[in-house]
């Protein structure tokens, strides 16, 4: 007879651990102890590796940013707006794939160095185009909250892409709202068709840092 050795626990298995626990129990649910349950171990045993809750919203925001970069890589020929659209659209997507993924990223820490190549690559992009440094960290910075922000709001409607939150039906929200008519019709602007709102307000973002910055549209990052 033979037994099975489980894999030692470490910081990447607790992780993992609770990123595939995020999608059954959301933020709020996703307690040590159940990780240390799911793990059969006893919860003391992950203050070996996290000592707070924090610690390990760090390490899982952390992974989740490894798996978004994992194989990509970055355009050297794209235009600064492109580099923009196209981070904030891997972070969208990347963030949609857990329950409350984009409060586990808000305000989180990372915990390695990871993060260094790609926004060293985005600064020396944006720095040729013609920013400032602070200009380039404040445009990225802005929109990358945008990001962050928005996909929050969508999560609070829409727990995952193919799951709704009760109360956020846009008819009964429009017959609520039937004496204030701008309103009423304004419910099928903010709780449906997210992609398309979310392509419109990062338009809206890159549109605003060429006029704020005065950064010609057409000038690329070679």
């Amino acid at each position: 007879m033979t037994t099975g050795r489980r894999a030692p626990l470490d910081r990447k298995r607790v992780a993992d651990t609770a990123l595939a626990l995020l999608n059954e129990t959301g933020l709020d649910g996703l307690t040590l102890r159940a990780i240390a349950k799911e793990l059969d171990v006893k919860a003391p045993a992950l203050y070996w590796h996290f000592k707070d809750k924090q610690a390990l919203l760090d390490e899982m925001a952390t992974e989740m940013y490894r798996r978004m970069v994992a194989g990509t890589r970055l355009d050297p020929g794209d235009t600064w707006q492109e580099r923009l659209r196209k981070a904030n659209h891997g972070l969208r997507d990347a963030l949609l794939a857990y329950r409350d993924g984009a409060k586990v990223f808000s305000g989180s820490r990372f915990t390695g160095t990871e993060h260094a190549h790609a926004m060293e690559e985005t600064l020396r992009l944006f720095t040729a185009a013609g920013f400032t440094l602070g200009q380039a960290v404040r445009a990225t910075t802005t929109a990358f909250t945008y990001t962050i922000g928005f996909v929050i709001e969508e999560q609070g409607v829409q727990p995952l892409p193919d799951e709704r939150r009760e109360g956020y039906d846009v008819a009964e929200r429009a017959r609520l709202f039937a004496d204030y008519p701008l309103t009423a019709r304004a419910g099928a602007e903010i709780f449906t068709d997210y992609g398309t709102h979310f392509e419109e307000g990062l338009d809206i973002v890159v549109a605003g840092i060429a006029a704020r910055y005065g950064i010609p549209a057409d000038v690329s990052g070679d």
